[in-house]
């Protein structure tokens, strides 16, 4: 029950901060653009899951994913597994658990590829409308 409390004041301390982000107005050359941001979102999200659809797919036919120890194990593939995996791959973060093997390898390079390329052009298309904005201004 403590523990259930603690979860609910976290969460609502995160949204609150999110919240706050996007309406704070005291910048006065505040460039994010909200909608930008919101797109941005979307397709990491989809790509996300498209991506470990394909995974999970893959996985159908042969082994794509082992488990990073000293046994080497295949993973047993479920959907949760290629969600986390995919999530993983598109955030760059590679905590390197799990392993692609096979053609997962190549899919998983241009996964990561998007992940970092994505946020990069939404970064340069912010920059790009701040400039034409003080030109402008």
């Amino acid at each position: 029950m403590f523990s259930t409390l603690l979860i609910s004041f976290t969460l609502l301390f995160l949204i609150a901060n999110v919240y706050y982000f996007f309406t704070n107005k005291s910048y006065k050359k505040s460039y994010m653009d909200s909608a930008l941001l919101f797109k941005l979102f979307l397709i990491l999200t989809t790509l996300t899951f498209g991506f470990a659809c394909l995974y999970y797919l893959l996985s159908l036919e042969q082994p794509i994913l082992r488990i990073n120890d000293p046994t080497d194990e295949l993973v047993d593939m479920t959907f949760g597994d290629a969600l986390y995996f995919s999530g993983v791959t598109m955030l760059s973060v590679g905590y390197g658990d799990l392993v692609p093997i096979g053609s997962a390898r190549f899919f998983s390079l241009i996964q990561a590829a998007l992940g970092l390329l994505l946020p990069a052009s939404y970064f340069l298309k912010a920059m790009n409308n701040s400039n034409s904005e003080e030109e402008d201004g």
